[in-house]
């Protein structure tokens, strides 16, 4: 049977775009391959409001816990959100793949953030003699390993499209899988970067500003949509307003609102039996 790092490749051969949604926890991964996503990824900062913790600051033992706790959830291939990995220099980038691909993960994304503020991004050099490093890694393994190389410059300050795309272009140049620079704000801007790159691309859906649909994102070039952290802040979301409620109000009308007992435990059984 194909490993599933095999699996999850395909589904980046496969016509159209596909998504991957984002679980935090067991539960939400068992959810969402019952209502039928064909591939999860983890998210850093779900799992780290998950801990009690704020993003950037969850310990790498408690980030493969994680990790392996969302693979054993679901038969669902997963890529992992791993940040920079568990360092800054290339090689361990490169450890950090075989970590992770020790864990039985399909894939997992690094990115050029470098967890400073007063410098988020890494060296141009250094970025990509770290993407390099980890795609030898990959190529060493065993098994399938799908490699999503994570260029930050929107998130962190630096809407910079000519230096995204130089940056995105030499990560597909030493060797990652799937490119993805999360923070597009458009559809021109996201229609420039997949052309400018031969391998699949995701875009992130779901943060602030305007959304596109499945569709729209195809035509654009668009491969894998994933959703980051967006399920985790609705959900989140959703309970500090109901606590909110009974605190400031002393009532309870959030329940109206909550899903049924017997429809929430129907997707761990109907989970668990396939």
């Amino acid at each position: 049977m194909s490993d599933q790092g095999t699996i999850f490749r395909r589904l980046h051969e496969t016509p159209g775009a596909f998504i991957i949604p984002n679980p935090w926890d067991v539960g939400t991964a068992r959810i969402l391959a019952a209502l039928g996503f064909r591939a999860l990824a983890t998210t850093s900062a779900g799992m780290a409001f998950s801990l009690g913790m704020a993003e950037g600051l969850v310990p790498r033992e408690d980030t493969l816990n994680h990790c392996r706790a969302i693979v054993a959830a679901t038969p669902l291939p997963v890529s992992a959100d791993l940040e920079k990995g568990f360092g800054d220099s290339p090689e361990s980038a490169a450890e950090t793949i075989r970590v992770a691909a020790g864990l039985g993960l399909a894939g997992c994304s690094l990115e050029d953030h470098t967890g400073r503020r007063e410098q988020p991004i890494y060296d141009f050099t250094l970025s990509a003699e770290r993407i390099e490093a980890a795609a030898q890694a990959c190529r060493a393994l065993p098994q399938d390993f799908v490699l999503t190389a994570r260029c930050e410059n929107f998130l962190w300050g630096r809407p910079d499209l000519d230096d995204t795309i130089r940056r995105l272009q030499a990560f597909e140049k030493a060797g990652a899988d799937v490119l993805y620079a999360p923070g597009l704000q458009d559809l021109d801007t996201i229609r420039t970067v997949c052309a400018a790159l031969t391998k699949p691309v995701n875009v992130v859906m779901g943060l602030a500003g305007t959304t596109f649909s499945v569709a729209e994102l195809a035509d654009a070039g668009v491969k894998r949509i994933s959703v980051g952290s967006a399920l985790a802040r609705l959900a989140y979301g959703a309970f500090v307003s109901a606590a909110r409620e009974m605190t400031s109000q002393g009532t309870f009308c959030f329940s109206e609102k909550a899903m049924g007992f017997a429809e929430l435990d129907g997707f761990f059984t109907s989970v668990l039996k396939t």
